[in-house]
């Protein structure tokens, strides 16, 4: 008698299909609006006349996604995630309304504030309907398609935003993008309503502490991107923020996180440290072009597109090859390309190489953020009881916020306060190369939670 082989599940079955596609479709436009910004933040601040706010416009939105990580993860942990997902996609619809309609510099920054409240929650939702829907070894596949998502964006999103720049108005690039997201939204809650992500023991975690930390985080991290325009007083700031900062932050996440202990948190540590890198260096990868290479937008944009598009392609061999890898070799493989990508990033402004050769070398920051970011999302849910994942997926998300936000603050500081753009280009992608080969040490202390079940 034949037996009979049960087909392998896959994120596709049709078990699974809708909300695979209305989750892929809000991550592909969360990508499409990070791409686009960035391509366009210098026409905005030019046309605003906002130099001074230009690293505030991209730190605020990841300063106030703590506060949207932290509430939406202890909603999670206590209800389905839906209701929690609604409220961070209106948010973030909202901010993107206001900062397309800004007529001022700090009013399009306040957009960019709602902005990162509800894409921070949207984040951290969409990891709980992950583990509340899918089975664990579909999270790979998926984190994997999550990072894919990033593909078309990144083959269009910046070049179509320059163009949009160029010949309608960089408006159109907030407001087109609320259009898109709130249909994309339609979509997810069709898919999601009737099932039951409910979880059997709610977590009794107290909130309101945490919510305060978040708060001062942000706080802190708001501070950092503003300390350029403190004067001689930035410094004083700068420590101040600091000061804020780092006791606020330790209750958001596990234990050890800042002294890189085994498991969980150096997970949560490498994450902040390779968002830092590549995130803050991103910010000005256009900038250089468009400044020192007299790029058109839409060309500049190009830069980012080739790195999304490796990124894209290294995630899915890690969704399909990342257990037989193992998380070492992927760390030091991830860390070689991140570090080769910034050092080629700091040669070329430094040495004013030919453009192509940046371009062409910021691939390799795509391809080992590819390895690295969506295998840490794995093992964040690896790590995570039912009632810590909403918990631990803030965690990944905060501390991959804060280093961002902490970076380009950081990043922005350094730059205004040199003299000229020729020197200050050079001195933020050699930040970004420390900060990736810090990013080792945690990366080889990740050990291995069960993300290799079936």
């Amino acid at each position: 008698m034949t037996e009979l082989v049960e087909p392998r599940e896959s994120i596709w079955g049709s078990g699974y299909l809708g909300v695979t596609v209305g989750a892929l479709a809000l991550v592909f436009l969360a990508a499409t609006e990070s791409l686009a910004v960035t391509t366009v933040m210098p026409l905005v601040s030019r046309e605003l006349d906002g130099a001074m706010l230009y690293a505030a416009a991209f730190s605020a939105t990841l300063a106030t996604s703590v506060i949207g990580m932290v509430a939406v993860g202890a909603w999670c942990d206590r209800a389905s995630p839906l209701a929690p997902l609604a409220t961070a996609v209106g948010l973030f619809v909202v901010g993107l309304l206001v900062a397309g309609l800004a007529a001022s510099m700090p009013l399009l920054v306040v957009g960019r504030l709602l902005q990162g409240l509800g894409v921070g929650g949207q984040v951290v939702a969409l990891y709980v309907v992950v583990a509340r829907v899918y089975p664990s070894g579909l999270h790979g596949p998926l984190f994997a398609a999550f990072s894919a998502a990033w593909v078309i964006p990144s083959l269009v999103g910046p070049f179509a935003a320059g163009l949009v720049a160029q010949y309608l108005h960089w408006r159109w690039v907030f407001l087109g993008v609320a259009a898109l997201t709130a249909g994309a939204f339609a979509l997810v809650v069709a898919r999601l309503r009737g099932r039951d992500m409910h979880i059997a023991e709610p977590s009794a975690a107290r909130v309101g502490p945490r919510l305060w930390c978040a708060v001062a985080v942000a706080a802190g991290v708001l501070g950092l991107s503003l300390a350029g325009e403190a004067g001689s007083w930035a410094l004083v700031v700068v420590a101040a923020s600091v000061a804020v900062i780092l006791p606020s932050v330790r209750p958001l996440l596990p234990a050890g996180t800042l002294r890189a202990a085994r498991g969980l948190p150096s997970v949560v540590l490498m994450r902040a440290l390779i968002a830092g890198t590549l995130f803050g260096s991103e910010v000005y990868l256009p900038y250089m072009l468009i400044d020192g290479y007299s790029f058109s937008p839409a060309w500049a944009g190009l830069g980012l597109t080739a790195s999304a598009i490796a990124w894209a392609i290294a995630s899915a061999v890690q969704g399909r090859y990342g257990d037989r890898l193992g998380n070492r070799r992927i760390t030091l493989l991830g860390s070689a390309q991140l570090i080769s990508a910034t050092v080629i990033a700091t040669a070329t402004a430094l040495w004013h190489l030919n453009p192509a050769i940046v371009i062409v070398g910021w691939l390799l920051a795509g391809g080992g953020m590819g390895l690295m970011y969506p295998r840490l999302t794995v093992l964040t849910l690896a790590y995570s009881t039912p009632q810590r994942q909403g918990f631990n997926s803030a965690a990944l998300s905060i501390f991959d916020a804060v280093g961002s936000a902490t970076t380009i603050a950081v990043m922005g500081l350094v730059f205004t306060s040199l003299t000229t753009t020729d020197a200050g280009f050079p001195v933020v992608f050699a930040i970004g190369a420390v900060l990736a080969i810090l990013a080792v040490i945690p990366g080889l202390r990740l050990g291995h939670g069960h993300e290799t079940a079936g």
